[in-house]
């Protein structure tokens, strides 16, 4: 872990992205960094569930190679983040997102003088990993769930990215996984 990663200048601007595969808590990791930053949190399947009531799109997104949804949702975070980060503030995106998108969120905060820094989660426990997505309900708007053999397609083809500022595993107490990502924030009570 870098451990400087979360340490800047407190008026430089943050990109944090938190990344893993579907289920392995980012979306709790990234509300707890944007509490901790008092920033906005962009979620991919939130801004593509925007773009589901229109058929017209999903054919386009499914007709694209590869199918669209992935670069279509990562572009559309880019650019909303890149707004924030303009206005000097930090910002923090929950998906899954792979070397490519890391890269051009690194380009992003290269342009606008701020900070990026990668959170993955993951889940060791394939038990544990297949109950989360069992049970969790999202009540995202025009969204769906996921189901077990989507997330294990996504496994067998998750390629982490490299250059990751911290590892959270979704197994260990929740309390100390918010210790770990308030160190790197350095806002440990």
């Amino acid at each position: 872990m870098d451990t400087d990663a979360g340490r800047a200048d407190p008026m430089q601007p943050l990109l944090v992205v938190i990344t893993g595969v579907q289920g392995t808590g980012k979306s709790t990791v990234a509300e707890a960094a944007a509490g901790m930053l008092g920033a906005a949190v962009l979620a991919h399947d939130w801004a593509m569930s925007a773009l589901r009531p229109y058929p017209e799109l999903q054919a386009a997104l499914d007709a694209m190679e590869p199918p669209g949804h992935r670069v279509v949702g990562w572009s559309i975070l880019e650019s909303l983040a890149r707004a924030q980060l303009r206005r000097g503030c930090s910002v923090v995106l929950d998906g899954v997102a792979r070397a490519p998108e890391i890269a051009r969120l690194r380009e992003a905060a290269e342009d606008l003088a701020a900070r990026l820094v990668v959170i993955m989660t993951q889940c060791t426990d394939l038990g544990v990993h297949r109950s989360r997505i069992e049970k969790r309900q999202r009540v995202i708007p025009n969204w769906y769930e996921l189901d077990w053999e989507h997330v294990q397609a996504t496994r067998a083809g998750w390629e982490p990215p490299g250059d990751v500022d911290l590892r959270l595993e979704a197994t260990d107490r929740w309390e100390d996984n918010r210790d770990r990502l308030s160190d790197l924030f350095e806002l440990a009570d």
